[in-house]
Formats: C-alpha cells, structure tokens, sequence
C-alpha cells in the first residue's frame, strides 16, 4: 500500500517540514492542494513544481497528486453561462495539469463542488453538461501531460452534481479519453452510495475506472477517528491489487492537524497488517 497524506492537514507549516513531518508519521507521499502553496496558483510556476519534488525527494517522499483544485483564487465555476469566468476556470486547470506532471503527481483529483454547483436558475442537468464539456476539454491536456484526472463523486451535501461513482463512471465513458478516470472517497462514498463502499470499491476497480482512493470517516474525521469500517476498504485494495495511491484526507482534525495525521496512519498501517 502506497499511503499519501493531504497536505492541508499540516498547515500552516511550511512544504519542507511538512515533508519531515509526514515521513517521520509513515507516510510515503504528500497529495497538495495548489491553495496552501499560494493564495493565487495562477502564480505557482513549473520550476515551483519542481522544486516541490525536490523538497519530497530529500525527505524520501514523492508528491503523489494534486487535490482542491480550485479553492483559490475565489469565485471560479466550470458551470457558469460566463464564457470568460469559464475560460479563466479551464486555464488554472490546464496550468495545474502542468504542475502536477512537473512534480512527479501522476494524479489530479478534481473535486471543487462549488465550482461545478449550479447557480441561480440554472438546472443541474445544465451544470453537469457544462461540466462533462469542461472535462472533455481538459482530457486531451492531460493525456498529453502524462497524468490521470479524476472526478471525484462528492456527497448531496456539497453538490448536486455528480454524486456516486456510477455516475462519475458514466461520465468518463462518454468522453472515453484514458486519460479521465474516476476515484473513492470514502467520506463521500459512505453518504452518498445505496451499497456498501466496498463493494462499490471493487466494482469499479475491476472496471477500471477507479485510480485514486482517499481514505476518511464518513464524519469527515481521520481513518479511525469515528464508526466507518475501513477494514473491508483496505481488503479490497489488497485483493484487487490495487497499485494507485491511497491518500488520508480528513477534514476535521482531532484532536489538531498533525495529531490527525498520525493517528491515521497508524490506523491504516496497523489495520493493514492484519488483513488475508
């Protein structure tokens, strides 16, 4: 198991002590959220990428994927009748798609719900067009960057768009480019699916759509930290031979961030030994 950590969690430290940080809990990767690099990611440069390997590299870490996508800078939106808000959106993620390969991440995870979220009068069936669209126009980039960009199923709660893995399948098979897949989210996946995660997790792994996993409570706290059973998850990584990162993102940290932190991968590391 190739385990990453979210790279929020350890805010507001700096990258390389993150790096140190993270190493030191059993982390063999750091997932980054472009936002905690820079207020405005417009900004972040190839030789910043670069640079970012570099830090992870001496610290014995790759960074495994790029996460939140679009937090900064404020008000974009895939799903706007604003061409040019639209354009701008479109642009940031083709920049990040360069980052992401100049670091090393062989994954971007977008998720971003508002940002794909219907606006004031507009239906979701209008959104998730517009939002297939904008996918379509980024997977041509991304193939030709070498990465993997993930949509990510996210709860009702955050979004009406795209909400169980069917869907987010659904979608990668319409566009039908090998460089859009989809990924697990735990959290999300234990509020938002008819069925066990697991199995959902199996399913789509054998279908191949699956090629990332974020691993969560479905209380948004650490692996560990509240009543979601990540044994069955893990075993079925195991047993499908899932090669792909699997990344601990919580989003309430208890009892702080790194305290999270290593909780999470002690839980993980220890639960993985037990399995078949």
């Amino acid at each position: 198991m190739k385990l990453a950590l979210c790279n929020e969690v350890l805010r507001p430290l700096p990258l390389a002590a993150q790096c140190e940080a993270a190493a030191r809990m059993g982390y063999a990767a750091l997932e980054i959220a472009p936002f905690t690099l820079s207020d405005d990611p417009t900004a972040l440069s190839v030789a910043d990428a670069r640079q970012w390997r570099h830090t992870a590299h001496d610290h014995g870490l790759a960074i495994s994927s790029l996460h939140w996508l679009l937090i900064k800078p404020e008000g974009l939106s895939l799903v706007s009748a604003d061409a040019a808000l639209r354009q701008r959106t479109l642009d940031l993620l083709r920049h990040l798609i360069d980052l992401a390969a100049a670091c090393g991440a062989r994954v971007l995870v977008h998720g971003s719900p508002r940002q794909r979220s219907p606006g004031p009068g507009q239906s979701v069936a209008d959104a998730l067009a517009r939002f297939e669209e904008a996918m379509a126009e980024l997977a041509p980039h991304a193939a030709e960057a070498g990465v993997v960009y993930c949509v990510e199923p996210l709860s009702r709660a955050e979004t009406p768009v795209l909400n169980t893995v069917a869907e987010a399948a659904a979608l990668v098979d319409r566009i039908g480019s090998p460089a859009l897949r989809t990924m697990l989210d735990v959290s999300a996946a234990s509020q938002s699916e008819g069925e066990p995660v697991h199995e959902v997790l199996r399913r789509f792994l054998a279908s191949g759509h699956i090629a990332h996993v974020q691993l969560n409570d479905r209380n948004r706290r650490g692996p560990g930290q509240g009543d979601t059973d990540q044994r069955p998850v893990l075993q079925a990584l195991k047993d499908m031979g899932y090669a792909g990162w699997v990344a601990v993102e919580p989003f309430d940290y208890v009892p702080d961030g790194p305290g999270c932190a290593e909780a999470s991968a002690r839980h993980v590391h220890e639960l993985w030994k037990t399995l078949s």
